[in-house]
């Protein structure tokens, strides 16, 4: 058995001859019983979309059978009698489009040629079949050449199936890996429009009523909504994060995390893998992280945060943009171990991003940050509860989620003001604050928030302190309800309760920073400190006005 571990390699016959490799070819004989013609796969990035759709590739293509068919001696599916009859019996079209990229829809159009010339070439012995019309020859060779028209190119993968099954004589199957790479560029580089206009049409004249299509499978990480991509394409299952028929079909199960860390002698090492990369729920099934499994134990079980998600940043960084206070306390809320509820709508219509305040909880669990813990049926729809999946997440998800209420200041600069409110130290506390407002909040900002904007950004940096530290916000304590607290996990701790109020001049600040330090203690703030048994608290009250800030503590 190999047990190199493969590191960012997708082709199935590569891995299958020198690395470890996890056996999802039940999925192979599935997908033959199903009765759709496209089905699309949804799942978080770096789930094992791409080597899943090579797996598939080299199972069907009727290219090379006999030694493909060596590739699933011992798999799952060679004990799939009549799925082995399938094997190596149609021709496959095999296209990814997760380099299809552009910050304009000029240079796009640019990418788009190139990438459909190099796919043309490796067909180039179709074009001197007999079965070509000198029309086709020369379609064939004008996209080939990249000097075809742009009605050319949209209709360039059904005229390549349909000259595929001339030549074949058997209808091709379709496999298209990462479709929505190119539209949601589109969407963060402004140029959406002219590429959703373009797409619409490459795909569905490959997909929707293509008589020279067998059956095709797509991936992607975001479910593009029918009525903008997808218009009038009735034969397409979806398989995603909510509606799942396949859920062992992406991820490792908690039994392929077993015998995986058994073939490396690690057993020893499974409590901590679930506690850091297990934690996903797909319909019911526990799915660990197969990019972090596979990078852990490659670099000698040392725990890590080794999955980074890309896709989707840009549509999350926009919902946060118009995200309030009360839903970032319920965001900070899961780095306490809690939940949030919400209604997830699946199928993104880029025109509405910011427009639904249940888009940025169906966007945070359809790229893998948040996974669902439990449903609730209410009448005509279904109540998510949701949570973070795994200690991994945890870390990512301040840095890559939360750090967006940090108004860009750096992870170190925020460290640093943080530590000058666990020390008591009011002047770093003050200075640290100013420079925030002086160098990154904008007078527009300061103005329309008042207190609720000082309240936020603060709010914001104390994220970096979980999860050593527990921050609550609007809580009661005492006799009344305190803006911030920060309590220590650890025995012997220092906790901080932070008082806002704002002042209508700078030669207020003084007074107003006093009046919320009287507060504190005239309201018995640190009372939940006391129940805790924390002993040492600081206790903070800040002034803003405008860009000016006075802080005193006591």
């Amino acid at each position: 058995m190999n047990k190199a571990m493969p590191i960012g390699r997708d082709d199935f016959a590569e891995v299958r001859q020198g690395f470890y490799f996890v056996d999802k070819s039940a999925i192979i004989g599935a997908l033959l019983r199903d009765t759709a013609k496209v089905t699309l796969f949804t799942r978080p990035r770096r789930f094992g979309k791409t080597l899943l759709m090579s797996m598939l590739r080299y199972f069907f293509d009727v290219e090379d059978a006999e030694e493909h068919k060596k590739l699933f001696a011992g798999l799952a599916v060679s004990r799939d009698a009549e799925a082995m009859q399938q094997q190596g019996t149609r021709p496959v079209l095999f296209l990814t489009l997760k380099g299809w990229k552009a910050n304009t829809w000029t240079d796009m159009q640019e990418v788009i040629k190139d990438a459909l010339g190099r796919i043309f070439d490796e067909y180039d012995f179709l074009l001197h079949a007999p079965t070509l019309t000198q029309r086709e020859q020369e379609v064939f060779s004008a996209i080939q050449m990249g000097t075809a028209n742009i009605v050319a190119y949209r209709n360039a993968l059904s005229f390549l199936l349909h000259v595929m099954e001339e030549y074949y004589g058997k209808k091709p199957v379709l496999l298209l890996d990462e479709y929505d790479v190119p539209i949601q560029t589109a969407w963060e580089r402004h140029h959406y429009d002219d590429a959703i206009d373009f797409f619409r049409e490459f795909l569905s004249s490959a997909l929707k009523t293509n008589a020279s299509l067998d059956f095709a499978v797509l991936t992607g990480v975001l479910r593009i909504a029918k009525e903008s991509i997808f218009s009038s394409l009735n034969n397409l299952k979806v398989d995603s994060i909510l509606e799942m028929q396949y859920p062992e079909a992406f991820g490792f199960t908690l039994a392929e995390v077993e015998q995986m860390a058994a073939a490396l002698g690690r057993e020893d090492k499974l409590p901590e893998i679930r506690e850091w990369y297990d934690g996903y729920r797909f319909n019911g099934v526990e799915i660990y992280n197969p990019w972090s499994v596979v990078n852990y134990f490659d670099r000698g079980c040392k725990l890590g945060a080794y999955w980074v998600n890309t896709s989707g940043n840009a549509i999350i960084g926009a919902l946060m943009q118009r995200t309030d206070r009360e839903h970032f306390e319920s965001l900070e809320g899961l780095l306490q171990g809690g939940t949030v509820q919400g209604y997830l709508r699946e199928g993104v219509i880029y025109s509405d991003i910011g427009e639904d305040e249940d888009a940025l909880y169906t966007m945070l669990c359809t790229t893998g940050y948040l996974t669902v813990a439990d449903t609730v049926w209410e009448g005509m729809e279904t109540r998510y509860e949701l949570r973070l999946p795994n200690r991994e997440m945890l870390v990512l998800f301040t840095v890559e989620v939360l750090k967006r209420f940090q108004h860009g200041l750096s992870k170190t600069y925020v460290g640093k003001i943080m530590q000058a409110f666990l020390h008591g130290d009011a002047d770093r506390v003050q200075s640290g604050l100013s420079r925030y407002l002086e160098v990154l909040a904008s007078t527009f900002d300061t103005a329309r928030g008042k207190e609720a904007f000082y309240h936020g950004f603060v709010l914001g940096m104390t994220a970096i302190l979980v999860p050593n530290y527990e921050v609550q916000s609007n809580r009661e304590s005492g006799y009344g309800r305190y803006d911030i607290a920060v309590f220590p996990k650890q025995p012997g701790g220092t906790g901080i309760v932070l008082e806002f109020k704002t002042a209508d001049s700078e030669e207020q600040l003084t007074a107003k920073a006093q009046e919320a330090l009287q507060q504190i203690a005239q309201r018995d703030y640190a009372a939940a400190f006391r129940t805790r048994g924390v002993q040492q608290v600081y206790r903070y009250g800040i002034a803003f006005c405008g860009k000016q800030v006075r802080v005193e503590v006591a």
